[in-house]
């Protein structure tokens, strides 16, 4: 009869293994690796919500997946409860909230309404929107190559949404659209409001508030979910939850220029889950204008990554290297 202290010795000795390997690894090959497994989780995340979609109204499904992730985040938020309340910018952190709110009900809506690769790639637009709005809000000088890329990414946009066939606009590529312009709004408000408010302030506003304000809707879009509806949205919140601990995981381990670019491989997930759950192939304007974004994002991650080392290499006025 084997002996079981072998069995668990070798399961023991096999988990060390896996162990060691996994922290020998570079830490941006390992944040790589999670930021790649949290894209991943994303994309399921967004399959879900659109099967759940074709049955109940997006800010019903948007709510209780918000209901989850407060769940998720109440511990952090009562270790710092009432002071987590407490913003220098109480007006910005609700005008963040609002435009949170309207970033998640539209992607999403438009989700559900649009083949999955179609929406992850009009997504992908929001680090045009970013460098508009640096310029704008932020007072960032853009120089020529960087104003090239932002046109020619715009033009890649405009391939996928642009009416065909004597159609008139579709209003759920123009949601999309809209939602990777709040997208970008929300992530440099969280770029103003993280010099003056601490991080559990920020996630505490958008964690009640954006439910808070997804209450109402919810309310009036009401139906009685069934026992399968119910399965999915807590799957939704499991998954969604799961997706941004990993995220955060991958973030903290490398650097954030080595895992800018592997934002694009939700492309390849939404791919696969679109053909194999709703039988979606994109169309080929769709992969035209999919080059054409990532290449201009890709090309200003570069001049920026360049800019940096050539940054780092100038001496100081003391003739000392930073």
């Amino acid at each position: 009869m084997p002996d079981p202290s072998l069995d668990s010795e070798s399961t023991a000795s096999a988990r060390g293994s896996w162990t060691d390997y996994w922290t020998k690894l570079p830490t941006n090959v390992r944040g790589g690796l999670l930021f790649i497994l949290a894209a991943a989780l994303f994309s399921v995340m967004v399959t879900l919500i659109k099967v759940a979609g074709e049955t109940m109204h997006v800010t019903q499904v948007l709510f209780f997946r918000q209901v989850t992730m407060t769940v998720v985040a109440l511990p952090v938020i009562l270790a710092g409860w009432p002071a987590s309340l407490h913003s220098e910018r109480p007006k910005l952190q609700l005008f963040r909230v609002l435009v949170a709110f309207m970033a998640m009900t539209l992607g999403f809506g438009a989700f559900i309404e649009l083949p999955l690769a179609e929406v992850t790639v009009i997504s992908f637009s929001k680090s045009f929107f970013m460098t508009l709005l640096a310029i704008v809000v932020l007072q960032e000088v853009v120089n020529i190559p960087r104003w090239t890329a932002l046109l020619l990414g715009f033009a890649g946009v405009m391939v996928i949404v642009w009416p065909t066939d004597g159609a008139g606009w579709n209003i759920w590529h123009l949601a999309a659209l809209a939602s990777a312009l709040c997208v970008a709004v929300v992530m440099v408000v969280i770029r103003i409001l993280s010099q003056v408010d601490k991080p559990v302030t920020i996630l505490t506003y958008q964690a009640v508030g954006v439910g808070a304000l997804m209450f109402l809707p919810m309310l009036y879009f009401w139906q009685m979910p069934t026992a399968y509806e119910w399965g999915l949205i807590i799957a939704i919140g499991v998954v969604s939850a799961a997706a941004q601990y990993v995220n955060i995981i991958a973030i903290r381990a490398a650097e954030a220029s080595a895992l800018a670019p592997l934002e694009y491989v939700r492309l390849v997930f939404a791919v696969a889950l679109g053909w194999w759950i709703f039988s979606e192939w994109p169309d080929p304007r769709v992969w035209i204008g999919a080059i054409v974004i990532i290449g201009a994002a890709l090309f200003v991650l570069h001049r920026e990554q360049r800019a940096a080392r050539q940054s780092q290499d100038e001496p100081t006025s003391d003739g000392q290297r930073p």
